[in-house]
């Protein structure tokens, strides 16, 4: 199976294909989008529900919609759609480079390089927005990869809006480059640090998508 599917949901809704962890959300819209639609002819009040309940229905299939990707070759890949917010040498020799992800982003993660999942740790915090600086105390899930770089450590931190990380692969977990690994909900913003040695060959402003753009310069 190619790796694109790895971890990938089953959910979809009218032909487009919806991320796992969708549902909680997306269910009760689309089905309060239908029933006020279904009443807007006898009911004004379901007529007035009708249009905003729709628009947000719509918008929720953006949301938490999930591509396919052709896996680009290389070291390390994006883990997320979104603009790389800053590239920061850390204290240990390694290099942060963080994305933030808008709520017009793809918001499933995935891994940045091949490896084994030897932790996922969720971390409780606060909400302030991800491109504050005190978003570093944000609610967060921690990952670490042995790879053939050696620990690759990413952090999915939550946002204002996204206040659910939903893990897709549990500890002890064999990946592959690219395949899906969680779901940040809205967006907010993912940090993965370089191992030393390894320069960054993305800019700070610079679109990424997740799985295909290449991160390191080799």
């Amino acid at each position: 199976m190619p790796h694109s599917q790895t971890s990938a949901s089953r959910d979809s809704l009218a032909g487009v294909r919806l991320a796992r962890g969708a549902s909680p959300w997306l269910l009760p819209t689309v089905a309060t989008a239908a029933v006020s639609l279904l009443r807007a002819r006898r009911s004004g009040v379901a007529k007035a529900v009708a249009v905003p309940a729709t628009a947000l229905a719509a918008g929720m299939l953006w949301f938490f919609r999930d591509p396919e990707r052709e896996i680009t070759q290389g070291r390390v890949v994006s883990p997320a759609d979104g603009v790389v917010q800053s590239i920061m040498p850390w204290k240990d020799g390694r290099t942060r480079v963080a994305i933030f992800m808008s709520p017009l982003n793809v918001h499933v993660n995935r891994a940045p390089l091949a490896g084994t999942v030897t932790s996922v740790e969720h971390v409780p915090g606060g909400f302030v927005p991800a491109f504050n600086k005190e978003s570093e105390n944000n609610e967060r899930v921690v990952w670490h990869f042995d790879t053939e770089l050696g620990d690759i450590e990413m952090i999915q931190i939550a946002g204002a809006v996204a206040r659910r990380i939903v893990p897709y692969v549990p500890q002890g977990t064999k990946v592959e480059q690219g395949e899906r690994v969680g779901l940040i909900r809205f967006g907010s913003r993912v940090d993965l640090y370089l191992p030393e040695g390894v320069e960054v060959d993305v800019e700070v402003g610079q679109k990424t998508v997740a799985g295909v753009t290449r991160i390191d310069r080799g």
